[in-house]
């Protein structure tokens, strides 16, 4: 998107080039990702990064109104529901994908979440791929042009909220089993706080304690919440001290209710150049003619999970819970980075926080997904070059 850009990094481009990145990050923890790094920063111009502003702006709209949490509690009613839930949510990830439409390339929203996602591993990749194409030093991946340093900051205070670093905890299911665990030991790095597994957590009325690398029981006072409901309702074998709808006195970093009302639930109501056509199943009117045209979605899978991409009217006939699926309207991504061997799609994830005090979430950086498949996933794109996780660039301002 940024010619001059990508004709420089793929000039300097080699697979052994690919091989050191990998060994770079690989080095931090003797560990490499298991998600697939893809090869190359997505360069985005000018005109896309205030077309994803823009729609970024229409969501935030939406989450600022006064009505929200009315509009958005059934979604609570159709899950569980956590004690305690704050004014805001602390985190926002919304997805769009690179699409054209009337010949124009433009961003659609795909999802939004009310949820964390790599904000720690993607402030490193920044600096891994300036230290292996040094002309990268050019450009951004931060949306206001903040310094690394700036970001960091509003990260902490986003996680911590101003308590003692020993007092904040990053909390997940099986940390060290997650795919996403290199987020997890950046964090620790460089914000200072422990993870720490669900089953390790210790219940004392309705304070919550771990215990630190010397064996002491520390209070648990914050917690930054990475844990999946999707997953936590699967693993019946989890011996726990506490249940999330516990009357616990702990704040949240990313409190769990948001991760519902911040989700697809939402896209209904977004209406607007950069939104889709969706319709809750309990909502549909008659099963439209060109389902080939149209992808059916759960409303709170994580990953990408129960998707089902070519829709038959039966496989909407076979829902029984109405209430918690969407028709949407595909869209068509438009294969946009030039790769050695012909081009490859994009979903640019933009990642924003809403500190305490703050009357509206700041925009802060990134997360790029690169897709040679049908759709952006794992699943897609087993076998594939040029393809996975990585982060788009900006031009300073």
């Amino acid at each position: 998107m940024i010619p001059k850009y990508r004709q420089l990094f793929n000039d300097s481009f080699t697979p052994e080039k690919y091989q050191e990145f990998q060994d770079d990050i690989a080095s931090d923890f003797d560990y490499l990702p298991t998600f697939r790094m893809a090869e190359t920063p997505f360069f985005i111009s000018n005109e896309l990064k205030q077309q994803l502003l823009d729609g970024c702006q229409d969501v935030i709209d939406l989450i600022q109104k006064d009505n929200f949490k009315e509009l958005t509690n059934k979604s609570l009613e159709l899950n569980s529901k956590v004690p305690n839930e704050d004014e805001h949510t602390t985190f926002l990830a919304i997805d769009f994908g690179i699409c054209e439409e009337d010949g124009k390339v433009i961003p659609k929203l795909i999802e939004v979440q009310g949820f964390p996602s790599l904000f720690n591993y993607q402030y490193v990749l920044y600096d891994k791929f300036k230290a292996h194409y040094p002309f990268l030093e050019e450009l951004t991946p931060f949306i206001n042009d903040i310094s690394p340093e700036e970001y960091l900051k509003i990260i902490e205070q986003a996680i911590c909220n101003n308590h003692p670093k020993e007092n904040v905890i990053l909390l997940e299911i099986e940390p060290e089993k997650q795919n996403t665990k290199i987020d997890f030991y950046y964090c620790k790095r460089d914000i200072g706080i422990p993870i720490v597994c669900v089953t390790e957590l210790i219940k004392k009325g309705k304070k919550l304690y771990y215990k630190n690398e010397a064996g002491a029981e520390i209070e648990v006072k914050r917690i930054y919440n990475r844990v999946i409901f999707d997953e936590l309702e699967l693993r019946k074998d989890l011996k726990m001290e506490f249940s999330f709808s516990d009357d616990l006195e702990v704040e949240w970093a990313g409190h769990p209710n948001w991760f519902f009302r911040i989700s697809k639930f939402i896209l209904p109501f977004l209406k607007g150049k950069y939104f889709i056509e969706t319709t809750l199943l309990s909502d549909l009117k008659e099963i439209p003619e060109d389902l080939e045209n149209y992808v059916l979605k759960p409303l709170f899978s994580f990953s990408g999970s129960g998707v089902i991409f070519h829709v038959k009217k039966e496989d909407i006939e076979a829902v029984t819970e109405k209430e918690l699926y969407i028709l949407q309207k595909k869209v068509n991504y438009i294969p946009i980075v030039q790769s050695p061997d012909g081009k490859v799609k994009a979903e640019v994830r933009v990642l924003c926080v809403w500190r305490k005090e703050d009357k509206a979430p700041t925009l802060l950086c990134n997360l790029v997904r690169l897709s040679r498949g049908e759709m952006i996933g794992v699943k897609f794109n087993k076998d594939k070059d040029w393809v996975g996780g990585t982060l788009g660039l900006f031009e300073r301002e």
